[in-house]
């Protein structure tokens, strides 16, 4: 599995309130609240929007899904109603469920689609930047590297055990306080070592340093930890893969920002060429084509 290193680290092995609930056609037309986020803390009267409908939180809530739990009340449909194919969610995501669906279809029940929608409030431009073209090919080259590094989304934690205590970098100032062997690989991208769930977790606004198994607990953390690679780190190439996709840079520079320099230039031609084929399928999936710069 794969290891993230950030900076001098080498790339190595990187709501109580009175409600009325609005009949559907009424509610049909109203704007959706800000999209439910796992993270943030809701009180009597909080609302979020969440696959396609308003929510108002009835009390105290926090990291508790619309729909899941008498915690919220449904407030019925907002924007477009969430009826189409096309955006599949009300935060405009250009993948269906039903795509996501078709392209892990062995993957672990884990990692939900609804985990990955509620994660993608963290970083809003994600597969939301220029064409819609560039839309899908974003959305595609993202699952694309999150297929080949966790086998379909089979792998939630890194299969190595043995490797588990090596990811604690002891010299940095805040140590490793869930343990020397806490911090191994997990999630869409298997974030490792504690710097890089320290920095993850500053800026989600979530303790992963001190909690580092959220990651493998919750998934709206691990597909938000992914998204936190893919929107600001750079890794051992030259630009975020957010960057290369919506600059028109292409999907080998993705590759080279997540595993560059153990599979790029030569290093690994078959790994690259397994992240390069999964594209291609996906964006196909996605009704695009898949753009040029496809290898590293």
């Amino acid at each position: 599995m794969m290891r993230r290193v950030m900076g001098m680290m080498a790339a190595l092995g990187a709501v109580v309130a009175m409600f009325v609930v609005l009949p559907a056609s009424t509610a049909s037309a109203a704007e959706c609240a800000a999209p439910w986020n796992a993270s943030s803390v809701y009180t009597g009267g909080g609302a979020a929007s969440y696959n396609g409908h308003n929510w108002t939180a009835k009390w105290w809530t926090q990291n508790e899904q619309p729909g899941s739990s008498d915690v919220w009340a449904d407030q019925g449909s907002c924007g477009s109603g969430g009826g189409g194919t096309d955006p599949g969610t009300p935060s405009g995501f250009v993948v269906s469920e039903a795509q996501f669906n078709q392209m892990f279809p062995s993957r672990n029940s884990f990692y939900t689609y609804s985990g990955l929608t509620a994660a993608l409030s963290a970083y809003p431009g994600f597969a939301n930047t220029g064409s819609d073209t560039v839309k899908r090919q974003e959305a595609a080259a993202f699952l694309a590297n999150v297929s080949h590094e966790t086998g379909g989304l089979v792998y939630v934690v890194e299969q190595n055990t043995a490797n588990y205590p090596h990811y604690c970098d002891s010299s940095q100032p805040y140590g490793c306080p869930a343990g020397q062997s806490a911090y191994y690989g997990r999630g869409p991208i298997q974030l490792s070592w504690n710097f890089n769930y320290k920095a993850a977790g500053d800026a989600l606004g979530i303790d992963l340093l001190g909690n580092p198994y959220l990651v493998e607990q919750n998934a709206s953390v691990a597909w938000k930890t992914g998204l936190w690679y893919w929107n600001t780190q750079s890794g051992p190439g030259t630009m975020t893969p957010h960057n290369a996709m919506v600059n028109g840079a292409g999907f080998g520079e993705t590759i080279r920002s997540i595993n560059g320099s153990l599979e790029c230039n030569g290093g690994n031609p078959a790994q690259v060429q397994s992240r390069i084929d999964r594209y291609q399928a996906f964006v196909q999936i996605l009704g695009t084509t898949p753009g040029s710069n496809l290898s590293c």
